[in-house]
């Protein structure tokens, strides 16, 4: 009898603990990286192109190299960011920037790779975490996970704020929100992941880009205007030519 009533208190903390686990945001971004390529982001180097342009990034424990390649008829650009640098060369040649252009041209070259390899980074230490609790879309559980980032650490777009809806059973991100500062006003977007594929163990998708018919939109509500289908369509964003090396 004793030993029934043990099990039985035993069973039921599983219970407990395995709920408070899972309205946890921080385990729940960890188990999205770990289906997503996890440990093998760390040590890789992936290609692509993305409209027009070719993007290369290697990454080895904590060092980065974040590159953009532009050719046009008569030049060719090439942006490289690294953890301690911007550089531009234009038709192999370095060219010095005012600090103000080299900070815009590094982020656009990391907005690109960032989005890339989503949810990897989202576990960085400048990265704060909120679990907003569980919602449907398109029939499907998801946990909803906010996303916003510390002045320290967090980019030159820091204010910037994300929801991830991150599937209940799978823990892949199938959608995510975002808000950005857009001529001194707040613009959103709402991306659904489709295309999904592996290579060399790491997923890639691609985005359907969505905005917000109104302008009076709250991001956190942008995922019940998708199912009312109150989004317009904006673009698609499409990665090509995906190349991992391990």
């Amino acid at each position: 009898m004793i030993k029934k009533i043990f099990l039985l208190l035993l069973f039921t903390l599983l219970l407990v603990n395995c709920k408070k686990e899972l309205q946890d945001a921080d385990v729940i971004v960890r188990k999205s990286i770990e289906v997503s390529g996890g440990e093998r982001f760390k040590n890789s180097t992936i290609g692509f192109e993305f409209r027009g342009r070719h993007y290369s990034a290697s990454r080895n424990e904590g060092e980065f190299s974040l590159s953009r390649l532009t050719i046009t008829d008569s030049d060719s650009v090439f942006d490289i960011l690294s953890n301690h640098s911007f550089d531009r060369y234009i038709n192999g040649e370095r060219i010095v920037l005012a600090d103000s252009m080299a900070t815009k041209y590094s982020a656009s070259v990391n907005s690109v790779h960032y989005f890339a390899v989503l949810p990897y980074g989202l576990d960085n230490k400048a990265v704060k975490r909120a679990y907003l609790g569980k919602t449907k879309v398109k029939g499907r559980d998801y946990y909803k996970i906010k996303i916003t980032f510390n002045e320290d650490g967090g980019g030159e777009d820091f204010e910037d704020v994300f929801i991830y809806w991150i599937n209940t059973e799978t823990f892949k991100a199938d959608y995510l929100a975002y808000s950005y500062e857009e001529n001194h006003d707040l613009g959103l977007r709402f991306r659904e992941a489709y295309n999904e594929r592996f290579i060399e163990g790491i997923r890639f998708v691609d985005y359907n880009n969505y905005k917000p018919k109104d302008n009076d939109e709250v991001l956190e509500n942008l995922d019940l205007k998708f199912e009312n289908d109150a989004l317009e369509l904006l673009s698609k964003i499409e990665l090509e030519h995906v190349l991992v090396s391990i």
